[in-house]
């Protein structure tokens, strides 16, 4: 399987670090970001990765070349002229994973020990289209399921909005961990163009198909803010 790790944000919430260097290059006790999600997966053998690029990306190529890799097989996807967000930022990618059966998507900027097997394995269970990671944790976005784990709606805790597939009939509230497994069928789904962000095109896709959440307890960390930093170097060593 495939990996793409999303790399190209401009992680202005880790200022003054991403005035220089690209959120994929902060340091958690001492290695970077990137690096320990590439050891995350190997360790679940996985060996052939995309890194998508934009800010300071050159940074991420040199680190990388001067780690030979770290023996995995990586192209990347420059976002020279625009940062495309996530859905853009898959698209641009499309020539170097639509070729997979389906693929894993990561954000740089999350650590986690959950189990990549086990989230692969009920993807194919489920015959789904997309399924995302997801856990019980404080977010103010939450993303809403049914009894069964299908994606029914969003909502915003803290301003009340929402966007529904249906009547809301209690359903379960959790997080977004940041990591997806898509079926290579989406880039057939796919309305939008340019700079837009991927969680749009799932929430209009949860009309008409079927995206599962694969709810999981692990240690998870978004590394999005200076004090999560000091968050994550409590939980990952």
């Amino acid at each position: 399987m495939k990996a793409m790790i999303f790399a190209a944000g401009k992680g202005t919430r880790l200022r003054p670090f991403t005035d220089h260097h690209p959120k994929a290059m902060m340091e958690v006790n001492g290695i970077p970001l990137i690096e320990r999600n590439i050891h995350y997966l190997q360790s679940f053998g996985i060996n052939d990765f995309v890194i998508n690029l934009h800010h300071f990306g050159e940074q991420i190529v040199d680190f990388l070349k001067e780690k030979n890799h770290f023996d995995a097989h990586i192209e990347f996807s420059h976002e020279k002229d625009q940062l495309l967000e996530t859905g853009g930022g898959l698209i641009f990618a499309k020539k170097l994973l639509d070729q997979e059966e389906d693929f894993l998507i990561m954000n740089a900027d999350i650590l986690t020990d959950m189990n990549i097997t086990d989230f692969v394995n009920f993807h194919r269970e489920q015959n789904s289209l997309v399924t995302l990671a997801v856990s019980d944790r404080k977010s103010s976005r939450k993303l809403l399921f049914d009894n069964e784990m299908i994606l029914r709606g969003w909502m915003n805790t803290d301003t009340g909005e929402q966007r529904l597939a249906g009547f809301n009939n209690n359903y379960k509230k959790l997080a977004f961990s940041g990591i997806h497994c898509v079926d290579s069928q989406f880039f057939n789904h796919i309305t939008r163009t340019g700079k837009f962000s991927i969680m749009e095109e799932y929430l209009d896709l949860m009309m008409t198909e079927e995206i599962y959440g694969f709810e999981h307890s692990a240690k998870l960390v978004d590394v999005g803010r200076p004090k999560s930093v000091l968050e994550a170097e409590q939980h990952f060593k």
